[in-house]
C-alpha cells in the first residue's frame, strides 16, 4: 500500500523516533507547523492502512511504526523497477549509475558493495 507525500513525511518522523507522542510529532515539523487535527487525520488514515499503531498512555497516544522503513522503501523500489524498467534490475542499475552523477568515490563504494554481494552469493 502506498502512502501520500504528507503521510510519508509523517511516517519519516515516526520511523526516526520509533515511539512518539503528538507533541513530539508537532515539534518535529518545521514552521509553519501543521494543525493537530490534520496530523490526527493523517495518523488515523495510516492506522487504517496498518502503517502505524498506538498505545494509550493515560490520555495520550504513543504512536509506533508497524512497517519497517526498509520494507516500505524496498517495495517501492521494486515497483519502480517493474513499472519503469520492464522488471529489469540491470536496466535500473545501468540507468542509476549513468544518470545519478555519482562521484568517483561513490562509484568505488558502489563497486565495493557489489563485490561484497558477489562474494556472499558465492559462499
Amino acid at each position: 500500500m502506498k502512502l501520500t507525500t504528507a503521510e510519508e513525511q509523517l511516517m519519516d518522523i515516526i520511523w526516526e523516533k520509533n515511539e512518539v507522542f503528538m507533541k513530539d510529532i508537532i515539534d518535529s515539523y518545521p514552521d509553519p507547523k501543521p494543525a493537530t487535527t490534520t496530523l490526527a487525520t493523517l495518523l488515523k488514515r495510516m492506522q487504517n492502512k496498518e502503517f502505524v499503531g498506538y498505545r494509550l498512555m493515560g490520555n495520550s497516544r504513543q504512536y509506533f511504526p508497524l512497517v519497517k522503513k526498509a520494507d516500505y522503501f524496498s517495495k517501492h523500489v521494486k515497483g519502480l523497477i517493474k513499472n519503469f524498467f520492464g522488471n529489469s534490475t540491470m536496466q535500473f542499475a545501468s540507468f542509476f549509475t549513468r544518470e545519478s552523477d555519482l562521484s568517483d568515490t561513490e562509484l568505488e563504494d558502489l563497486k565495493k558493495i557489489i563485490d561484497e554481494q558477489l562474494n556472499k552469493n558465492r559462499k
